[in-house]
């Protein structure tokens, strides 16, 4: 029973650092994805920061270039282009929809992580 019970403590410890790492996806030439903001089942992504402000890691580790829209109810705040092995951190307010736009095949390695707070 001890065992077992470590056993389980170590994978759930393990599961949780996972948990924190980037999330890899792979865009098609002119696709359009929701990444974070419209809900469960709609998200690429899970930020699980999604009920406070927080920052986005979006890290370009393919070959082609995408951009990256921030908007809210529809209205465009932000759009960032991200060349092949450059990163962007981006602030995201809560209730601000992400998405990922590329006319060319891209990877993307995306993260999230709280602002700090002083």
């Amino acid at each position: 029973m001890r065992i077992t019970t470590t056993l389980f403590a170590l994978f759930a410890m393990v599961y949780c650092g996972f948990a924190q790492d980037a999330n890899i996806l792979e865009l098609d030439p002119n696709q359009s994805m929701s990444i974070t903001g419209k809900g469960p089942g709609q998200d690429a992504t899970i930020n699980p920061f999604i009920a406070e402000n927080s920052i986005i890691v979006v890290s370009n580790i393919g070959k082609g270039v995408f951009s990256v829209r921030v908007q809210k109810e529809g209205v465009i705040l932000q759009e960032v282009t991200v060349k092949p092995e450059q990163t962007r951190e981006l602030i995201l307010s809560k209730g601000l929809e992400v998405y990922f736009d590329s006319e060319e095949e891209a990877k993307v390695a995306v993260s999230y992580k709280p602002i700090k707070k002083f």
